[in-house]
């Protein structure tokens, strides 16, 4: 069977332009028709021509619909088709850069999971199999699962069989989440916000272990000697725990035992330090491993500081105050944004820039681990690319290389 032909965009955007046209001079036409005939017919008292005076009406409501159906960029794609279209373009734009990301021999990539027109991605694990099954060296994440609004037993499965697919590569950073839509949707009550993370975080580590689970709790069915499959080959699934600024979260990610993942999306990062003593002191007392802490912030990285600062900020600026304004935040001020670039925790610039930074951070908290949130808005997809490129390519080997420097 021959396969339809398709039109190029241009093809398709001349016969669009002709349609239009077209129907525009049979609207105009049939306007004047009824306003003739219906004039005359009202002179003549006669019914026939104020009839066909009418039908000329409905000839242009139709012609109207027409206009309407081509007034669009793309007359085969309504909005809500064009919604879609751009949300399978937001699934399928990660991979790629997971796959440019694999090449430069960047080490980590994390996805976030969101429940908001903003984001794409509501199931990472999802399209991390994807990923996996195009890289091969890559440490694939999610960034964070929520947790709270999950359960933990389809979590653990969920992220070991991207394990396996992955050949041992995957890793989980467990959340609360920075955003409560999940909760509603999911049928939880955000009132017990606390209890739900603290139970199924418990359970989750039980299921690190990977041996039959007995556990009874408040928010799911009670397990009696469950073994939960598939299994990792390693026999532990890496998983962190991502904390915003909470002491508590931090206590409590150090009694389990689990490495921690700080979010440091805006201030001086050296603010963050405290926590890590914290959850060195816990880790000491609780009798566990203090992991090497990792930390995640957002940036972008152009050719030129200006270059970064120019594509970056718009997009930013309209996540930011979509979302400042569900918070009480006021808008976000240019002036805000270059002091963040300059003193915070946002690291947008060159590669010499962002490279600078980052290994400043690094130095000055002592984390093992950075994470780069390059993505903001509707950031043009070359430009994301792009950005990836040079964090591979550039940013991070220079990063290397000032911290190598600094122990000499």
């Amino acid at each position: 069977m021959t396969a339809p032909k398709t039109l190029s965009d241009q093809r398709r955007a001349l016969l669009a332009r002709r349609i239009r046209l077209f129907v525009a001079a049979t609207i105009s036409y049939n306007i004047i028709e009824a306003i003739v005939a219906i004039s005359a017919g009202t002179v003549a008292d006669s019914t026939a021509l104020i009839g066909f005076g009418l039908d000329s009406i409905i000839e242009v409501a139709s012609a109207a619909a027409v206009a309407w159906q081509f007034a669009g960029r793309d007359p085969e794609a309504r909005p809500d088709e064009q919604h879609v279209a751009a949300r399978q373009q937001g699934h399928e734009h990660p991979v790629e850069e997971a796959v440019l990301a694999d090449d430069l021999g960047v080490d980590a990539i994390a996805l976030g999971e969101h429940h908001r027109p903003e984001y794409s991605i509501s199931s990472p694990e999802t399209v991390l199999a994807g990923i996996a099954t195009r890289t091969s060296r890559i440490k694939l994440g999610s960034g964070v699962t929520v947790l709270s609004s999950d359960d933990p037993v389809r979590v653990f499965q969920r992220f070991s069989t991207v394990d396996a697919l992955s050949n041992g590569r995957a890793e989980v950073i467990l959340g609360r989440g920075s955003f409560t839509e999940s909760f509603p949707l999911f049928g939880y009550d955000l009132a017990d916000y606390d209890v739900l993370f603290e139970e199924k975080l418990q359970l989750f580590t039980r299921l690190l272990d990977e041996k039959p689970v007995t556990w009874e709790g408040t928010t799911r069915a009670a397990l009696e000697n469950a073994d939960v499959y598939p299994k990792t080959e390693s026999g532990r699934l890496k998983t962190w725990v991502g904390v915003g600024g909470s002491p508590q979260s931090v206590v409590r990610t150090a009694y389990y035992g689990l490495p921690l993942m700080l979010a440091i999306i805006g201030g001086a990062p050296d603010r963050f330090a405290p926590y890590l003593d914290l959850y060195r002191r816990a880790a000491e007392q609780f009798e566990t491993t203090a992991y090497p802490v990792g930390m995640h912030s957002p940036g972008f990285i152009a050719d030129t500081d200006e270059e970064a600062k120019e594509i970056f900020y718009a997009p930013y600026k309209v996540m930011r105050d979509r979302i400042g304004a569900l918070r009480g935040w006021p808008p976000l001020k240019r002036e805000e944004f270059e002091s963040e670039i300059l003193h915070g925790s946002m690291y947008v610039g060159s590669p010499e820039t962002v490279a600078r930074r980052i290994a400043a951070a690094i130095d000055k908290l002592g984390v093992g681990r950075f994470d780069l949130i390059y993505s903001a808005g509707p950031l043009p997809v070359s430009a994301r690319l792009r950005a990836v490129e040079l964090y591979g390519a550039k940013v991070i080997p220079m990063v290397r290389d000032i911290l190598a420097e600094k122990e000499n």
